[in-house]
């Protein structure tokens, strides 16, 4: 995420992001999925961390846990979680070969504008080590568009999100459907994706 209006927000509205996303990651079953999936010591990146909640019940599971977004309140805040090492970097900054034993991009990535969404995907899947678990969340919809708190959104349907993993050489093996109520308190559909490298 490179939007500067969409990071203000984030900046601005951390602690009350904080609160709304608590609850929500640690009763997350695909979270725990994820988690179980990972070897021993599983080395994992949470892309978009946010306050880090996710990431904060990752190392608390006992995986080694960098985080990263483009948010620098949300970064700081993920820091300061026991086992948790954060810093504040975009989608763009995440390099590297086959570094991760699994990248968490839960609801992050619906940030990017569509035309970067196959160069992401292809940095993350390079990132991934052989056979590595990727799980994403995105909104489900058309087209790109701000929310009432100023947030740019890009949005894809289940399918359309699959044959872009399938194309970033990523193996879907699992789906989620649901709806939720956002930051912005509005009620929003959703898709998840588990796949391997």
């Amino acid at each position: 995420m490179s939007d500067p209006e969409t990071i203000k927000v984030y900046d601005a509205r951390a602690e009350e992001y904080a609160q709304m996303s608590s609850e929500e990651n640690f009763a997350d079953p695909r979270l725990e999925t994820f988690i179980t999936s990972m070897p021993t010591e599983a080395r994992v990146l949470d892309i978009g961390c946010g306050p880090g909640q996710a990431a904060a019940r990752m190392a608390q599971a006992g995986l080694r846990v960098e985080a990263t977004d483009a948010s620098a309140e949300m970064a700081e805040r993920a820091n300061k979680l026991d086992g948790v090492t954060a810093w504040q970097a975009t989608f763009d900054e995440i390099t590297g070969t086959a570094i991760y034993d699994g990248i968490w991009a839960n609801f992050c990535l619906l940030h990017a504008p569509r035309t970067d969404m196959p160069r992401h995907l292809a940095a993350l899947r390079t990132a991934l080590k052989p056979d590595g678990i990727f799980h994403i969340g995105m909104k489900l919809g058309t087209g790109e568009a701000r929310d009432s708190i100023g947030r740019l959104y890009t949005y894809y349907s289940q399918d359309e999100l699959t044959n872009l993993l399938t194309e970033a050489n990523l193996v879907v093996t699992d789906a989620a459907t649901g709806r939720t109520k956002g930051l912005d308190g509005t009620m929003a559909d959703w898709v998840t994706l588990a796949a391997h490298a």
